[in-house]
Formats: structure tokens, sequence, C-alpha cells
């Protein structure tokens, strides 16, 4: 259950998720804070991470180019990191669902 965070997303959101996504990291923790979505892209691919980013753009590649990686697309306004993390773990039984469903490269929260 890899997330990979998105540089539109708090670095703090891995360790607060940690016990609902074990694994998770932030694209910051590999010296990817300014990297262009490509290379997140075939970063997150290569390590088996499923990107989560508020970017329209990463959901319009997952739609295009289907996966690997996954894709899950926080539909939210700017808000508290820690709405996003109470959202996440809401919502975490649609994201194990999603994941381990082979057939969807994309999911959508809000």
């Amino acid at each position: 259950m890899k997330l990979l965070f998105d540089q539109n997303l708090s670095p703090r959101l891995p360790a607060m998720l940690s016990q609902e996504f074990p694994g998770s990291a932030h694209i910051r923790s590999f010296g990817m804070a300014t990297a262009p979505d490509p290379a997140v892209w075939t970063f997150a691919a290569a390590g088996g991470f499923t990107v989560v980013s508020k970017d329209s753009d990463f959901a319009q590649r997952a739609l295009l180019l289907s996966h690997p990686p996954k894709v899950l697309w926080l539909r939210i306004g700017n808000c508290p990191t820690a709405d996003i993390a109470l959202l996440m773990v809401k919502h975490r039984p649609a994201i194990v669902a999603f994941l381990a469903d082979p057939a969807l490269a994309l999911l959508a929260l809000a």
C-alpha cells in the first residue's frame, strides 16, 4: 500500500497515515520536490507506488496511459493537512479495493 504524495500535499502526510498506509512517502523524501510530472510518474511506476495528488494532470495521465502507477486524485480545495488525512482514513476501504483491482487506474476522492 505504498502511496507517493505529490509536491502539492504536505510532507507530513506519510507519517500521519503510517498506520493506515504503511510504506508511503512524500516525493521530497527522494529529492524530487521540483521534479516534473513525467519524472514523478516514472519514479512511482518503478517503485511500486500509487501517486496521491490534487493535480488533475496526474488524473489525466492515468486515464490516457492507464497504470502503473495508479493515481489517487484528491478533489478537494485548500484545507488543513489533518482534513486530508481524515478524508483518506474515511475512504480507506475504497482505497484498498481500488489498489487491489487490476483494471482500475484512477480513484477520485472528494
